[in-house]
């Protein structure tokens, strides 16, 4: 081996290296490295901890290759050269009993922080959980607000330093819920439910996103989690019910079919709402409940009949809701 593959092998290791270090380094509101909430605090600690235990591995191999491929180049005669090694105790301890040792710490500590980070585990506080309603739609994602009574697309809002507790279902494909400043990604799925806890320590405007491929409109659904100070939002919710149009069976007929979060705007954004946002001041009784148990009727849906179909058009889709509320 000459000595410039040696140094072109080096050169390519360290710009590997560095490369990575942009990517661990960002922190915006968008990046779980900059958390504003306990639950994505203690997901970076865990990271953090996950990636130092790694590297004990790790860094030696990055810091002895390229000193093995100089000490043993081809032109290097001061090497010594044994050919009949073949066992070392020593290296075969080290070789097997440090990543024994790392499994065995991780898996214990991944075992604690499943158990402490459940997504059902309520949050502790001494103010009661905000309720909201999460209906994954192609593509876009529907937030109801049971308590409320209004319903938004493209945005959530929500009181800072209060929790929030999610009920989530897909009314479509499998997708994926993230907020990555405030709490882990989770999947849903038609026909099942789940849940996620929320906390923001304080007021802030964080991106949401659909992580999981689920079409042409894929990198479009994303939406804003705005947390705000308890009289932000009182004013928020008002403004809602005010500006927003109602989500009756036709509305939600027409808003589940395939369409991009600026088709829903202009299907029915009035000039009350904000340009990236749609707001609904009133919702259909228990719609979460009738989407959710639309998949529990014994019987295979119609493929007309559900959202994100080729042939689902709002009358197919509207006929299908009012028979769940009966």
């Amino acid at each position: 081996m000459t000595r410039r593959t040696i140094r072109c092998m080096s050169g390519l290791l360290l710009i590997l290296t560095l490369s990575l270090l942009p990517g661990l380094a960002r922190s915006d509101s968008s990046s779980f490295f900059d958390p504003r909430g306990p639950i994505a605090a203690a997901e970076k600690d865990h990271f953090i901890q996950t990636a130092a235990l790694t590297m004990i591995a790790v860094l030696p191999v990055l810091v002895l290759v390229p000193l093995i491929l100089w000490r043993y180049r081809y032109g290097n005669t001061r090497a010594r050269y044994t050919p009949k090694w073949e066992f070392s105790g020593l290296l075969d301890t080290l070789m097997w009993g440090v990543p024994i040792a790392i499994v065995t710490v991780l898996s214990v500590q991944l075992w604690r922080e499943t158990v402490a980070l459940d997504p059902y585990r309520p949050l502790e506080s001494d103010k009661p959980p905000l309720d909201i309603h999460v209906i994954g739609l192609d593509w876009k994602w529907l937030f109801v607000y049971p308590e409320q009574q209004i319903a938004t697309v493209g945005e959530m809002a929500f009181p800072a330093d209060r929790p929030v507790r999610l009920r989530l279902t897909s009314d479509t494909v499998m997708q994926s819920f993230l907020v990555s400043a405030l709490a882990g990604q989770i999947y849903v799925m038609p026909g099942m439910q789940t849940q996620l806890q929320l906390l923001a320590d304080v007021p802030g405007v964080f991106e949401g996103e659909n992580t999981q491929f689920n079409g042409d409109g894929f990198t479009q659904q994303k939406f804003r989690a705005m947390a705000q100070t308890d009289a932000d939002f009182a004013s928020w919710s008002a403004r809602v019910r005010a500006g927003g149009v109602p989500l009756d069976v036709d509305a939600y007929g027409r808003l589940a079919i395939r369409s991009s979060p600026a088709e829903v705007h202009a299907e029915f954004a009035t000039p009350a709402m904000p340009t990236n946002a749609v707001w609904f001041g009133s919702v259909l009784p228990d719609l979460f409940e009738r989407v959710l148990h639309r998949y529990h009727q014994g019987s295979a849906l119609d493929p007309g009949g559900q959202p994100g179909s080729y042939i689902c058009g709002p009358g197919s889709l509207s006929k299908s809701l009012p028979e769940i509320a009966r």
